[in-house]
């Protein structure tokens, strides 16, 4: 494997596949990655598991196949990263910003210097489901002609790595930051700890009003991914919601402790 593949920015880069139901395409995604200089694969519950078609097709790419580990869900796929970005077609219920592949690469390669990023691929016939999304920071959209819009699995992955080593290739060298650990950008998992504790003190102070909460729990994502948290400012928030969640709990129980008197 080539010094680039393994090593600075782009070893860094991640591209996780979900749900992938040809073990073929996971073959001809692994060959496309590494003729950009990409290794690093992640397959998030196949259908199949890999097989001769799969070597087959990688074409070279076996080492890349060979180190590609098996996850049950995105969520652990992407829990130490520091960007996700979903490849998905328009016009889903998720709304997210959305970039066009250049920007996408960019945006990977500047982050790549601080930690983990992934680019998200989803199933061949019906892409991430918007529970996937959801755990994007934004989605990568390839302009193909909406006469024929349909692109192959390792087709899209051919693109977006394509995009990936212009980047590389146009960047000047870099050296990653070292903040103190607490001004470190948070991680994927830490932010959505985050997010699960807000929804639950949400909930809690009676927020919703018996309104459905997934219209405002996808705004509020939308707000606070366009902060970019760090692990400091993760912990002060969530340091807020559990005081919180205990005047929520104090309430409750000095209610249930003096009950209404009857007319």
């Amino acid at each position: 494997m080539s010094a680039s593949a393994s090593h600075g920015p782009a070893g860094r880069i991640r591209i996780v596949l979900v749900g992938t139901q040809h073990p073929g395409n996971i073959g001809a995604a692994a060959r496309a990655m590494k003729t950009m200089g990409l290794s690093r694969l992640v397959l998030v519950a196949p259908e199949k598991p890999l097989d001769e078609a799969a070597y087959r097709r990688s074409a070279g790419a076996e080492d890349v196949l060979g180190q590609a580990p098996v996850l049950a869900t995105l969520a652990e796929a992407v829990a130490d990263c520091r960007l996700v970005l979903g490849c998905t077609a328009r016009s889903r219920r998720v709304r997210l910003e959305e970039l066009e592949p250049s920007a996408a690469a960019g945006r990977l390669l500047d982050l790549a210097a601080e930690g983990p990023v992934a680019l998200v691929f989803g199933r061949e016939r019906t892409g991430l489901t918007n529970e996937e999304l959801q755990l994007c920071h934004a989605s990568v959209h390839i302009a193909s002609d909406p006469e024929f819009s349909s692109l192959n699995l390792a087709a899209a992955v051919q693109v977006l790595a394509y995009e990936v080593r212009r980047a590389l290739l146009g960047a000047a060298p870099a050296q990653a930051p070292s903040p103190r650990s607490d001004e470190q950008p948070a991680t994927h998992e830490q932010v959505e700890g985050f997010f699960a504790q807000l929804a639950d003190t949400l909930d809690a102070i009676d927020f919703h009003k018996g309104r459905a909460p997934d219209s405002a729990m996808r705004k509020l994502r939308r707000l606070f991914l366009r902060t970019d948290l760090t692990v400091h400012e993760v912990r002060l928030l969530r340091g807020v919601l559990a005081d919180a969640q205990r005047m929520a709990r104090l309430a409750r129980e000095a209610g249930n402790a003096h009950p209404p008197l009857s007319p």
